[in-house]
């Protein structure tokens, strides 16, 4: 009877060396093809400061791999820490070209010139065992150190080795002049903490040669508890390099140990007690790493810097059968119809049409549903408030509390430094859509649609009134009444200045008002409930009432026009401010409250 073949032993190596490297390209696919002919599997890290690796492999096509690479000059003298494993940790085999081989991110720092003074393993034993002062220090991340470290080792708390060099300006002051020995899993970490921690002024730096695998194969576990992580799939040695049988959790990267696997906490492939989040917690998490992104966005502002910006313009059925110079007047009469002769004249406005680009003249006949491109070229946008602040997202939903002066739509001198381009760009590339509009001036609720089917549902409420607005204001004056109903009507075309007047065949208003405060300034603290949503309603209403709202640069006191629309981030800020907003959820139909907190002058 034959008896079963046994599986061959695998053998792991670990390796790396700073040499300065060229060939970067031909060298990647030389590895390629050797390691496919030989069958191994791992991952060998090239790049300008030298070669990182990690092989598994079968005995005889690993030694042949390292002949192969010391028949190169520039990898003669190359040290390898060899372990065995009865199977292959590793999936695939991966040939990368980095800008290092082990991210630290300091330029000034090249070991393939220098590093600190080593130590080997049998000397580090020796000065354990005679109690000679040291401070031994751990340069890994907190998974690892979790599994395993020296006895009385120093811990940095890092997630990251670029977290290196912040971190040990928390060491104390003494310990710049101590001995201190550093030491990391195979001791490449080192090879770059040693010299950045000589240039922060550490007087005795020593790192262990070979690292925690070389001290193992030469001392075994002596002074040493717990095991070693290691990035493959054994995950953890002990101190005879043989694998434990841990597992890593994929999310956090925690070794997970038999407890882990039965707590309620450990869901394999997701999360594990170490990272578990609860729902509420997990929320709070995805809330404040958008709000990282939009900040990331926000600052500096992306309409800082010149760009060549190309805004669409599109003929809607009122103004349709203008003459071109007409229709462009009156879409946007505040621009003024000179700078709009200008712009034809100079063939900055085209009509696209069939894929042909034109230049356009001052009495074409305009169309309903043409599109027309105005080219601005070197264009800089005004400041604006970016300190957009994110209340809430779902599935549907983007809710935030807009600041003042921010548009929230491109329009007129602004496109980049808008609400819906800045949050954009954090959702992107998903297309959010305003479900209704506030003025650049006005902060607070804003609601923004990330999926059509959720604008289809939320936009119609507003449309239609549905939606319970409750805004503050702080306005000129102590009125007369307590509460009162304005339902004066609002033109619905603007004027030169970009205002609307109150017009009895305009479209019709409602708004309610309640003062809440009567203070000693002269000003009064309002609560007002717009029950239809036109153009600048409230503040038009409030300015026909008599009371204006307060910094509003537009409807002035004594009923009279002001030339600005949009502040500037310096100007004191208009009072009007959107608190509340309640309105069934595009989900399930439920009715759902989003609230900004109050500004100064709303307390």
């Amino acid at each position: 009877m034959t008896s079963p073949t046994a599986a061959p032993v695998i053998l792991n190596i670990a390796a790396y060396k700073f040499v300065e490297l060229d060939r970067l390209p031909e060298r990647r696919a030389e590895f390629r093809k050797l390691c496919a002919d030989l069958d191994l599997r791992g991952t060998i890290m090239l790049s300008p400061e030298g070669i990182n690796l990690f092989l598994a492999g079968e005995e005889m096509p690993v030694r042949h791999l390292l002949q192969v690479l010391r028949q190169d000059p520039s990898f003669a003298d190359l040290d390898v820490k060899e372990s065995v494993s009865d199977s292959q940790p590793f999936s695939r085999m991966l040939v990368k070209l980095k800008r290092e081989i082990i991210a630290f991110g300091i330029a000034e720092i090249c070991p393939e010139k220098r590093t600190s003074p080593k130590l080997k393993a049998t000397e580090l034993r020796q000065w354990l065992r005679e109690g000679r002062p040291v401070r031994l220090l751990d340069t890994r991340n907190q998974y690892e150190v979790a599994l395993g470290t020296f006895k009385n080792a120093e811990q940095l708390h890092i997630n990251h080795f670029r977290d290196f060099p912040a971190a040990i300006n928390q060491l104390p002051a003494a310990a710049k002049q101590e001995p201190i020995v550093m030491f990391c899993t195979g001791g490449i970490r080192c090879e770059k903490a040693g010299p950045m921690m000589e240039q922060a002024g550490f007087e005795q730096v020593y790192q262990l040669e070979g690292g925690i695998l070389k001290y193992f194969e030469e001392c075994g576990g002596e002074h040493y508890d717990g095991d070693c992580f290691v990035f493959d799939g054994r995950v953890a040695l002990d101190a005879k390099l043989k694998p434990t049988g841990a597992l890593q959790c994929f999310a956090c990267q925690a070794v997970i140990t038999h407890d882990d696997i039965q707590s309620p906490h450990f869901l394999f492939g997701k999360y594990c007690p170490q990272c578990y989040l609860t729902p509420a917690q997990a929320y709070e998490k995805q809330l404040a790493q958008r709000q990282q992104s939009i900040n990331r966005f926000a600052n500096p502002l992306p309409g800082a810097q010149p760009y060549d910006n190309f805004r669409e313009i599109h003929v809607p059925g009122k103004l349709a059968g203008s003459s071109m110079i007409d229709f462009l007047d009156a879409w946007h009469a505040q621009t003024g119809r000179q700078s709009w002769l200008n712009w034809i004249a100079d063939g900055l406005i085209t009509a696209e049409t069939m894929a042909v680009t034109a230049a356009v003249t001052t009495d074409r006949i305009v169309r309903e549903g043409e599109r027309f491109v105005q080219h601005l070229p070197n264009t800089t946008e005004p400041d604006v408030d970016g300190a957009i602040r994110l209340l809430h997202e779902d599935e549907f939903l983007v809710v935030v509390d807009k600041p003042a002066p921010l548009p929230v739509h491109a329009s007129g001198r602004f496109n980049r430094n808008t609400l819906l381009y800045i949050v954009g760009q954090a959702y992107y590339p998903e297309k959010l859509r305003a479900a209704h509009r506030l003025d650049a001036n006005t902060t607070g609720v804003m609601v923004l649609c990330r999926k059509y089917a959720g604008s289809r549902h939320v936009q119609p409420q507003f449309a239609q009134h549905s939606v319970e607005k409750v805004y503050l204001a702080r306005v000129h004056g102590h009125p007369l009444w307590d509460a009162t109903v304005c339902e004066a009507a609002i033109s619905a075309d603007p004027e030169k200045h970009g205002g609307r007047s109150l017009d009895a065949a305009g479209q019709s208003a409602v708004t309610a008002l309640q003062v809440l405060q009567r203070d000693a300034d002269g000003t009064s603290l309002l609560e007002v409930r717009p029950r239809t949503g036109r153009t600048n309603q409230i503040r038009v209403h409030l300015w026909h009432l008599g009371h204006p709202v307060v910094g509003d640069t537009l409807y002035l006191q004594g009923q009279q026009f002001g030339a600005s629309q949009t502040l500037t981030v310096g100007a004191p800020r208009m009072c009007l401010h959107a608190w509340k907003l309640t309105f069934r959820h595009p989900q399930d139909n439920r009715l759902v409250t989003y609230q900004a907190p109050l500004p100064g002058w709303g307390k």
